[in-house]
């Protein structure tokens, strides 16, 4: 029997619409939106579907927006994963899908993610950039090389990888990226330097919510971004995702294992197709579709 695993993007896959046609459409994704605007505060419904690219680029609507398109999408599909991986902030959406955390602490977290983010962000500028065509190896020993704050972040795929950290830093390993041979080493427009130590503002703050969070043993293992490997312990999801912050997004990682583990076919679930095409490249042979409605 083939085993389908379901996977839930994260920060970047927003657009403007995303989700109304699951509003206008659907009574149960209608009453978990309404729930969603009572809990954050404000009408997020509003910004996802009429607001423009800037609107939706606000750090309190991004990553709120982007879970709930993806949990009320699966919650209205009734799917059934026989495991689960969320890229980034994708993994708060896995987790309520497995079951491992409810919608409303779920979306409670993303939120208070965000902020805490938001705020590490201003307390010391840093950015990232995007690796191309260049060994993994050689990117973390040139990393290492600089003076600064300047780490692997994101395993996108084999030949893309990101780096963050300190402006200054991030620009000078571009520099050296690009003299040992990356196609391309482009810094991208991003607010901080997400998934590296200049997160450590905001791993502390999170780190209580995560504490203070019910967490349930999910229906099925979660693949999770620190180590790439599947947990079904509550203890270890939960001290898994604090550590998250601050620690690379192991994608490749993840999708080689699930592979390794025989799944060979995906469901990503939410707005964009972005990990439908990493997952294509890291396994060639993988069965993947992406919905972003019913």
């Amino acid at each position: 029997m083939m085993k389908k695993a379901c996977v839930f993007p994260g920060q970047g896959a927003q657009y403007s619409g995303m989700g109304k046609e699951l509003y206008e459409q659907n009574d149960e994704a209608r009453a978990m939106f309404e729930k969603a605007n009572e809990i954050l505060g404000f009408r997020i419904t509003d910004i996802m579907f009429e607001g423009s690219a800037d609107d939706l680029k606000q750090t309190k609507v991004t990553q709120p927006a982007v879970f709930l398109h993806s949990v009320i999408l699966a919650k209205v599909l009734g799917v059934e994963p026989a495991a689960v991986a969320g890229h980034s902030l994708g993994e708060f959406s896995a987790l309520v899908v497995s079951g491992a955390l409810s919608f409303e602490e779920g979306l409670m977290l993303v939120s208070k993610r965000a902020m805490a983010m938001q705020r590490a962000c201003e307390m010391e500028q840093g950015t990232m950039a995007a690796v191309i065509r260049l060994d993994d190896a050689v990117i973390e020993q040139i990393c290492e090389g600089i003076d600064g704050v300047v780490v692997a972040a994101n395993y996108n795929c084999p030949g893309q990888l990101v780096i963050s950290g300190a402006v200054d830093a991030v620009n000078e390993a571009c520099v050296k990226l690009k003299e040992a041979g990356a196609r391309r080493a482009l810094v991208l427009p991003v607010g901080g330097a997400f998934h590296s130590p200049l997160m450590e503002p905001a791993r502390k703050e999170l780190a209580e919510a995560i504490e203070a969070a019910h967490f349930n043993e999910p229906v099925c293992p979660i693949y999770q971004n620190v180590d790439a490997k599947p947990h079904t312990s509550p203890e270890e999801i939960k001290q898994n995702l604090i550590a998250q912050l601050t620690a690379p997004v192991k994608w490749t990682q993840i999708v080689e294992q699930m592979t390794a583990d025989g799944f060979t076919s995906y469901l990503e679930l939410g707005p964009g197709t972005v990990l439908q095409g990493l997952i294509s490249k890291i396994s060639p042979d993988a069965e993947v579709e992406s919905k972003g409605t019913f």
